[in-house]
């Protein structure tokens, strides 16, 4: 790999002219010629050889095993929470991108510096990219390094917060010495006690119209939440909260068109008001290896989408029944442990990057705790996971959601997931944690995983002579779901884990590793995984037809992704606009929204000087003519993602026309649209891309992009990904 060896290019270009040199001045000897090449410079060498290519039929090459008890599969999870982080900075860093092109656009003369402003963002976007590196959201670093990357996310994330409270004081015409209390993770933040308004404002970063619901602790039981333009309460749900019995949960149901944002206020109440309070019963703590299966009673937890049994003998989830077409599926969930070898003495090891359990997975908990608080928001399943009855303290925990949407709302995808936080650890040394999920659908043991995020890959399990369990592990980006003939029960991560089938109707996630092994390059570079953390991933459950998952899913999965922004601060009391000036709103009147089948992926000002031709960019570099100038505030970077493969849904699977100015209206007059290629730095007009030559298509060739109309229509096939630069007209 020598990973390690270019810290200093200089030197090992200066190494490298010699050999360089020394080759081809004996050409004739060695046969050969040595020059520097560029990957363009490598595939036209690949291209001109004339082959014909096999076609693996959209498989990756995973897993990856370079020895037979060596499955690269373990860094899938490594350092979960490094994987949480960074997932959720990239979201961040998108919000603010829009957010600031929106300011940018609509407040031209606005206070905020827009050259501090593009150094806020690119100490995010520095962040966000640095942590892509094959050792870094792997997981496979020494922990002073985890802490770098740890350290960068934060310090972007908190400028990129601070940028946008700049922005929402400007826009609100708040007082410049103004405070905004905010926090990188909603977990964090709390509603304190207060005699007076405490404003917050939640930003939406995703182009599309979804309801959804916004959770903080409190110190107050009886509390009102004032959508400030319409001055009136919204609904909310206060309940206690497990983290501590001084506080309480705060659940907030928000409506915000795409890439807009909403002010509320927060008050207590006095008086005679009260605010709705979730009603909590407790059931007693319950040994699963003794529960009676002849007694069973079951109770139901219900909302408009599904129905879900729990069985009081073993405080267990029992089925799920998807009400809309009352198909049942029994469903049980468990905590296992995997026990891994820590000395090469004794055999193979689980490090950072291996998985090799010593044999099949052990049950972790004989008791289970159970309590149920409902509302009229979200009822909420508490499951507390014990070694055994007598245990004073859990180490597993589910926190089960189910959301139930008043009238007034669109509550398709809120109704339609059944959302579950875990809490994981401390582990004991060696040990891999690992949810399974088993149910009664004949699934055959075929998983199906997303590949970076993106395309879906079928994974039919395969039995090894050696380490069947650890090569049978996919990455789960995102997605994964198993399913038989008629019905499909999915799974929404946010963040990356590893994943597996290791039984017909089975899905299992590793949630949590902690190991330590003597293996002498581990220990020399401190890789020995001994993560002593407790870890908080959250997934999202959706069962149904595969028609109304295919539906679901991939907008569900953005809804996850891009959860709004919630930033807290002291702000002018407003006078509330009346309800029916809600529509002239100019937050409102700047949303972007595009079809359920489409994700804006890119919105930002890149503000990097950059020729649109990439030839005279080049020349201008190589003559030294390239200098750092002012940022370009005008040119703004457009990309747009349809959502769905070829067939994969008879309705979303369609190509997309889409009107860019009407699209961007809410932004200003879209003047000049230049369409580019996927990284921006070509235009498509000036490329051929090539056509390989394959069995099925024995003609090679070239073909040349679509490229936008002039009338700023352009068409989004599925998977495509369609990137411009976009100029509106001077305000």
């Amino acid at each position: 790999g020598c990973d390690k060896q270019f810290f200093n290019a200089s030197v090992q270009y200066s190494n490298m002219d010699l050999l360089v040199d020394y080759i081809n001045k004996h050409s004739d000897e060695f046969g050969v010629t040595v020059q520097y090449a560029t990957v363009g410079d490598y595939f036209q060498a690949i291209y001109s050889r004339n082959l014909t290519w096999e076609i693996r039929d959209s498989r990756d090459f995973l897993p990856y095993s370079t020895e037979p008890f060596q499955a690269w599969t373990g860094f899938y999870t490594s350092r979960s929470t490094l994987k949480g982080i960074a997932r959720r900075a990239s979201s961040l860093l998108s919000a603010g991108e829009s957010f600031f092109t929106q300011y940018v656009q609509k407040h031209p003369s606005g206070s905020v510096c827009k050259c501090k402003a593009l150094k806020q963002l690119q100490s995010l976007r520095w962040a966000v990219s640095e942590v892509q590196h094959h050792d870094g959201i792997t997981g496979t670093e020494s922990p002073k390094v985890t802490d770098m990357y740890l350290n960068n996310l934060m310090s972007g994330m908190f400028n990129v917060k601070n940028l946008m409270a700049s922005i929402i004081f400007d826009m609100s015409t708040a007082k410049k010495n103004g405070e905004v209390y905010s926090s990188v993770y909603p977990k964090d933040s709390e509603v304190h006690s207060c005699h007076t308004l405490l404003p917050f404002e939640t930003k939406k970063s995703l182009a599309q119209n979804i309801d959804g619901e916004l959770n903080y602790m409190t110190s107050m039981s009886r509390i009102c939440v004032i959508e400030r333009c319409i001055a009136l309460c919204v609904n909310v749900q206060v309940q206690s909260s497990v983290e501590s019995q001084s506080t309480y949960d705060l659940y907030i149901l928000v409506a915000i068109s795409g890439l807009s944002y909403r002010k509320y206020s927060v008050k207590p109440l006095d008086g005679e008001q009260s605010t709705f309070i979730g009603r909590s019963i407790k059931y007693n703590r319950r040994d699963v290896t003794r529960a009676n299966q002849q007694s069973r009673q079951l109770f139901p937890v219900v909302n408009n989408c599904y129905q879900v049994l729990f069985d009081p003998n073993t405080n267990l989830m029992h089925s799920i029944t998807e009400r809309e077409t009352n198909q049942t599926v029994q469903l049980t969930q468990e905590f296992l442990e995997y026990h891994v070898n820590g000395d090469t003495e004794k055999g193979p090891i689980s490090d950072n990057y291996l998985f090799a359990p010593n044999a099949s997975a052990v049950q972790v908990s004989k008791a289970v705790g159970l309590e149920v608080v409902s509302g009229k928001l979200v009822t909420e399943i508490r499951q507390f996971f014990y070694s055994n009855v007598t245990s004073q303290d859990y180490k597993y925990a589910v926190y089960t959601r189910m959301y139930t949407v008043p009238e007034g709302y669109d509550g398709k995808l809120l109704c339609h997931r059944i959302e579950q936080e875990y809490s994981v650890g401390p582990l004991e040394l060696n040990r891999e944690a690992i949810l399974r999920t088993s149910t009664n659908l004949n699934t055959k043991q075929l998983l199906y995983t997303d590949n970076n995020g993106y395309q879906m890959q079928k994974r039919p399990f395969k039995a090894y002579v050696n380490n069947t369990v650890a090569r049978n592990y996919y990455p789960m980006v995102q997605t994964a779901y198993i399913e038989d003939d008629t019905t499909r029960l999915m799974l929404l991560a946010e963040r990356a884990h590893g994943v597996s089938s290791q039984g017909n109707g089975q899905v299992e996630v590793m949630l949590h590793r902690r190991l330590w092994n003597n293996l002498e390059w581990d220990v020399s570079n401190n890789l020995t995984l001994n993560d002593s953390s407790v870890v908080r991933p959250v997934i999202w459950l959706i069962l149904g037809t595969k028609a109304a998952t295919n539906v679901l899913y991939r907008t569900s999965g953005l809804a996850l992704e891009h959860r709004p922004v919630v930033m807290f601060g002291a702000l002018p009391a407003d006078k509330p606009k009346q309800p029916r000036q809600l529509q002239q709103n100019s937050v409102q009147d700047s949303s972007v929204t595009v079809p359920p089948n489409l994700h804006l992926q890119t919105l930002s000002i890149p503000g990097w000087k950059y020729s649109s031709s990439h030839a005279e960019q080049l020349r201008s570099i190589h003559m030294g003519k390239q200098k750092q100038g002012d940022p370009d505030f005008s040119r703004v970077l457009l990309r747009i993602r349809h959502l769905y493969e070829v067939g994969e849904d008879p309705v979303m699977s369609q190509p997309v026309m889409v009107d860019l100015k009407s699209l961007l209206k809410g932004l200003g007059s879209l003047m000049t649209v230049e369409e580019r290629s996927l990284t921006g730095t070509w235009d498509v007009n000036t490329l051929k891309q090539w056509k390989w030559r394959t069995a099925q298509y024995p003609s090679k060739g070239f073909f040349n992009s679509t490229k936008a109309s002039e009338n700023f229509l352009v068409t989004v096939h599925p998977k495509e990904i369609r990137t411009f630069f976009v100029y509106f007209q001077s305000q």
